[in-house]
């Protein structure tokens, strides 16, 4: 199955958008929720990653990089929530299985226990990859008037970005 089967199936399950009147037409409302989706997996992803690394980083950066994570999960876990949220403000069910993640998300799983350099630069690989997939939603959003998903989507542009940018500078010498 495609990315845009399982969005569209996962969308149009159960959805009552037909009596949603907010402006915003029922065909970009749905191609903005199914853009919103993708950003969603993809955040949930790089969430579970970070949590998993702020557990099992070690070596001399361990202090540094453990609180670092900690920061970083905290935020995305606030970020899923209310990336979901305006989902739901659009008529769709948001969605919230592994399955369903792992079939959306641009980002790859990790196996193993990498090193802590690895674990930074993996890091910073996701945090761009969700750069992209919500760059590639904010489009949508712009398209179909969706200035409420377009300033979410902006919001996240400039936390990845700026979360990238760290990043980078740790492996930098």
């Amino acid at each position: 199955m495609r990315n845009h089967d399982v969005v569209t199936e996962m969308t149009w399950e159960n959805n009552m958008s037909t009596h949603i009147d907010i402006g915003i037409n029922p065909t970009n409302r749905e191609l903005v929720a199914s853009s919103l989706a993708k950003v969603l997996a993809d955040t949930y992803t790089l969430y579970l990653q970070t949590h998993n690394f702020h557990w099992n980083v070690t070596g001399p950066q361990f202090r540094e990089l453990h609180l670092m994570f900690e920061e970083q999960y905290t935020e995305l876990a606030t970020a899923v929530d209310e990336i979901a949220e305006r989902i739901r403000t659009l008529g769709y069910p948001a969605p919230g299985t592994y399955k369903v993640y792992a079939e959306l998300s641009s980002i790859e799983e990790v196996d193993g226990v990498p090193s802590a350099n690895e674990m930074v630069s993996l890091l910073l690989l996701a945090n761009e990859t969700v750069v992209r997939t919500s760059r590639q939603a904010l489009v949508q959003a712009q398209d179909a008037d969706d200035e409420s998903s377009a300033a979410l989507l902006s919001d996240r542009l400039r936390i990845h970005e700026k979360t990238a940018w760290m990043l980078r500078s740790l492996n930098e010498s």
